[in-house]
């Protein structure tokens, strides 16, 4: 009797066990714009704190390193390995450095949300941002296949980059609305200091994006870990669209209008930039 009773908790403990790596590796915490109230609900509540946290984590990291591949196969393997890693990291990095400021700020200004609480509310923001990057890897793809413009597919991802951070945003914008209107546990003010820490965070992750590079990697030079530290991300920016549409005039024979600059100018250049 006694050894069936111990039977039957050791296949009730792997059965719980099984339940609980399924859950973590489900997409139950991965937000969704239909029923945003539930999931709110879900992410607000007490339960399976855990669990909740760490599987947007791995959902965060998992669709950033698909998508950091994707970026690198322009250039090689290797790069495709190296960019993966360094865009998971990117984001990672961003969420520990920022989280702090917010958090403090939020709670001078009378939030009542827990601290798991408001750190699943901005995962959630980040899971959707991942994988909305990784939803725009088909069209990368086509262009990386059909012999896509270098500085093209920087202006490209530049773009998805930027688009996916607005989706996700958002869903943080309404959870904290939720919070506010619904629950009663949120400032107002704390919605408009959110959108301000926003732009902080853009700041902080166009900083170590740049310390990060190459993501993308030219195929005329050898694979590089890191690049030395040069320039600054906004000049670098108007030479990228610079040198694009030079290309699309001089492709339709108008040399005139856009004469060759020295040689010696675009090796500089190049040399220290990439996203």
């Amino acid at each position: 009797m006694l050894k069936k009773l111990l039977l039957g908790q050791m296949e009730s403990h792997k059965k719980g066990k099984i339940m609980s790596r399924k859950k973590i590796l489900s997409f139950e915490f991965f937000p969704t714009l239909q029923n945003s109230e539930q999931f709110f609900k879900k992410i607000t509540s007490d339960e399976a704190v855990g669990t909740k946290i760490l599987s947007q984590c791995l959902l965060m990291l998992f669709f950033s390193f698909l998508y950091g591949i994707v970026m690198g196969s322009y250039h090689s393997f290797e790069q495709a390995i190296a960019a993966g890693v360094k865009v998971a990291v990117l984001f990672s990095l961003a969420i520990i450095i920022c989280f702090p400021a917010f958090f403090i700020i939020q709670f001078i200004l009378g939030s009542k949300l827990k601290l798991h609480q408001m750190i699943s509310i901005i995962l959630s923001g980040f899971v959707l941002t991942t994988s909305i990057m990784v939803s725009f890897a088909p069209i990368v793809i086509i262009f990386l296949l059909t012999g896509g413009n270098y500085y093209f597919l920087q202006l490209l991802h530049i773009v998805i980059f930027i688009l996916s951070g607005i989706f996700g945003m958002k869903t943080v914008v309404d959870a904290l609305k939720y919070s506010c209107e619904k629950k009663s546990v949120y400032p107002q003010i704390g919605v408009v200091v959110f959108r301000f820490w926003v732009i902080i965070l853009a700041f902080v992750g166009i900083q170590l994006a740049w310390n990060f590079r190459p993501f993308l990697g030219d195929r005329g030079q050898p694979f590089e870990l890191f690049r030395e530290y040069e320039g600054n991300f906004y000049t670098a920016l108007i030479y990228t669209g610079k040198q694009l549409l030079s290309r699309e005039e001089k492709s339709e024979g108008s040399k005139d209008a856009f004469p060759e600059e020295p040689e010696i100018n675009d090796s500089l250049l190049q040399h220290y930039w990439d996203k």
